[in-house]
């Protein structure tokens, strides 16, 4: 059945010479953990962003995740209400501070957190709202925005899937949450292969969070190691964490940002490819409004309907059989033993990412997936669902 002769992965980062180069100058510089690349790397992130705003190279998104929701004073007792339909990272890190998570449905158009949902969570210990940007595409801002004001609840926005992505022509990062957290996953939008950043307006936040980033040492050891006088004394303020982005890390990240308005024209030019070629298919897609929401197309997500005669699972296993990779973005967390047991969380109290993960497939869709590639997934996709 297999007609293509390699297997088509779901997802490759795409690394040329340019990666390769300056991870080399690193290597050879005698410098290899957090220091002036680091540095170059966050301020080009922030000159990309065009505001003044704060920005936190880390280890991981779920690093910055943490260091947010710490800086923002999430303790034992306190609630943070998190979409269910999202992976575990954007939860644990509620646990990380002995606080409770309050799981809520997403939308079935956009997949994103419900908003409808959203206030019936809310009580006298919800102290925040993580919302979960999906696929590219973001949550409705404006809208939870105005619930957060009127509880006086902290916002903190998982944009792992967002970069980069626009709301009312803003681009996310630059609009008023407490925090925005990016992904540079090896399968996200630009990669350092693992890291992430963190984003705020608030400059105090970002001073608890650069200090809780390297252990809670009021000093870096860049500044410490590099000083041409004595500087070995260092003072600790905090009970920090070891979640700093190194040198060779954010080496890559400084050439993917350069190139990631290109990166963005490949993804929404196959993009556009599957949605044209899929019309007519007893398939739904993810539904948005494109002159409100501009979408960074990490995934791209293909719901199967009633009148398709295969399930999810039948459809993965074919198109494994062409020789076509794919995920599953979501299974959801209350479906997932520790969420399931700590809460008593119930499939049916979350009907619509119920629906959504048993009918879901995500396809490949990254920059390096070449045309030819691309028309035979299209082609076996067609051959599948007709």
């Amino acid at each position: 059945m297999n007609a293509n002769k390699e297997f088509i992965p779901y997802s490759l980062p795409e690394i040329d010479e340019a990666e390769i180069s300056e991870v080399v100058k690193v290597l050879k510089s005698g410098w290899l953990t957090t220091g002036p690349v680091v540095k170059e790397f966050e301020e080009g992130f922030a000159n990309f962003l065009g505001q003044d705003i704060n920005t936190l190279a880390v280890n991981s998104a779920t690093s910055g995740l943490h260091l947010a929701l710490n800086g923002l004073g999430i303790k034992s007792g306190d609630e943070v209400i998190v979409p269910s339909h999202t992976f575990t990272a954007s939860a644990e890190i509620v646990r990380y501070l002995g606080a409770e998570v309050s799981f809520v449905d997403i939308d079935p158009d956009t997949l994103t957190i419900s908003v409808d949902h959203i206030e019936k969570k809310i009580n006298n210990r919800t102290k925040a709202i993580i919302v979960v940007h999906f696929a590219g595409l973001s949550c409705d801002m404006e809208s939870i925005f105005k619930i957060a004001k009127k509880y006086s609840l902290k916002v903190i926005e998982d944009a792992a899937h967002a970069f980069p992505s626009t709301y009312r022509g803003k681009l996310i990062g630059t609009l008023d949450s407490d925090a925005t957290i990016f992904s540079f996953y090896a399968n996200k939008t630009m990669t350092t292969g693992e890291g992430g950043m963190v984003v705020t307006k608030d400059k105090k936040l970002y001073e608890n969070m650069l200090i809780m980033r390297l252990h809670g040492i009021d000093r870096d050891a860049f500044n410490r190691f590099q000083s041409t006088k004595p500087a070995w004394f260092y003072n600790v303020i905090g009970p920090g964490y070891k979640y700093n982005m190194t040198d060779i890390a954010a080496s890559i990240g400084k050439e993917q940002l350069k190139k990631i308005n290109l990166f963005l024209s490949r993804r929404k030019f196959l993009a556009k490819n599957y949605t044209r070629a899929f019309s007519g298919l007893p398939i739904k897609l993810q539904q948005f409004d494109e002159g409100l929401y501009g979408h960074a197309w990490h995934l791209y997500v293909v719901q199967l309907t009633k009148e398709t005669k295969i399930t999810r699972n039948q459809f993965i296993e074919l198109l494994y059989k062409y020789g076509i990779g794919s995920s599953v973005h979501y299974i959801p967390l209350h479906r997932h033993t520790y969420w399931k047991e700590r809460y008593n969380l119930k499939n049916k109290d979350f009907p619509n990412s119920e629906e959504v993960y048993a009918k879901s497939i995500s396809i490949p869709l990254y920059t390096s997936l070449k045309d030819g590639q691309q028309d035979y997934i299209i082609k076996s996709i067609r051959k599948i669902l007709t």
